[in-house]
């Protein structure tokens, strides 16, 4: 635990050291956010608000996750393969953004390409975990414990790539996929500590550090954003913990807000596609809310508020199953 505390404060401090002098950077060369036609009104002022501040929560995360492994003599394959995968993500995310900049738009990547993209990088935890775990292609759900065997790959990718996707949707609003961030990976990193992985246990209390030193420079009013760099790496980090320690069900409780936030989306396609009508004034949800009259900083308080709720049920449910009561 003390590591976890290590890695925490660490990686907070190195985010708020490196915040300062990218952000001058990012304002000097004017790279900048930019805004769609569609968002609502009251986003149009984010418009040229410094982006890609990824990078430097990234950067953070991994010299507080190797020096936090080093001193507790944890670097190991499992831990390479985690911060790996976590690199790949943001360099698939920087690609996104550099798109946008260069062409002046709110268009990067298309969505087949991103989605390739995320694809081919979910498949290196999950074949490490395939080919390293004795039942690395079971699913615990309480006491019950499915064998998915061949399906697992496919089940494994789509957990890490909608991890990526649900918490990029979420990355609406000033403050909001950090403030939920901190605590959904707080969790995982007690969760992943007692199930035996205390690599994923370090990087996870890395993220979470560095996401609150985040807030510093992303509450409301924002003054960076981390763009796809941030936000494409950090949810396919979340789903990348699941599978590497086996918590891919608790993901549903733990990133309940990112799944809510994906489901609102879905369910306003199916809607508008079969008969004409919205469910949803706009859609990820927290947009709904703004049209709806809620602020900004209230809807990041509810949104962090329900994510620590359901943050406490998976750490619930997971004591209940490790003391065999469910």
């Amino acid at each position: 635990m003390i590591m976890l505390a290590v890695a925490f404060l660490l990686s907070m401090i190195l985010c708020l050291l490196f915040g300062v002098p990218y952000i001058d950077f990012l304002k000097k060369k004017m790279i900048g956010q930019y805004v769609k036609d569609c968002a609502p009104e009251a986003h149009a002022k984010k418009q040229g608000t410094p982006t890609t501040g990824g990078v430097f929560i990234i950067l953070a995360i991994i010299a507080a996750s190797i020096i936090a492994l080093l001193l507790a003599q944890r670097f190991t394959t499992e831990a390479i393969i985690v911060l790996i995968t976590l690199i790949f993500y943001t360099f698939a995310g920087f690609q996104d953004d550099y798109l946008k900049i260069k062409g002046k738009a709110n268009d990067g990547l298309s969505a087949r390409g991103k989605l390739l993209r995320q694809i081919a990088i979910a498949l290196l935890p999950t074949i490490y975990v395939m080919m390293t775990y004795s039942h690395g292609s079971e699913v615990t759900i309480g006491s019950l414990v499915f064998d998915l065997r061949w399906f697992y790959p496919v089940f494994a990718v789509f957990v890490i790539t909608g991890a990526s996707n649900a918490y990029n949707l979420t990355d609406g609003l000033d403050g909001l996929a950090a403030s939920t961030g901190v605590f959904a990976f707080a969790a995982s990193s007690v969760i992943a500590l007692f199930s035996g992985h205390p690599e994923v246990a370090i990087i996870a209390a890395a993220v979470a550090g560095a996401l609150f030193g985040f807030l510093r420079y992303n509450k409301p009013k924002a003054q960076v954003f981390m763009g796809d760099t941030g936000s494409l790496a950090i949810g396919g980090l979340l789903g990348t913990l699941a599978v590497v320690s086996k918590f891919e069900f608790l993901l549903i409780f733990l990133g309940g807000v990112f799944v809510m936030e994906t489901l609102s989306v879905i369910i306003q396609v199916i809607s508008f596609k079969t008969t004409g009508k919205r469910v949803f004034k706009m859609s990820p949800i927290h947009h709904h809310f703004e049209l709806c009259g809620w602020s900004e900083k209230k809807i990041v308080i509810v949104f962090a508020f329900v994510s620590a709720l359901l943050s406490a049920v998976a750490l619930t449910l997971f004591y209940l199953t490790a003391r065999g009561i469910i």
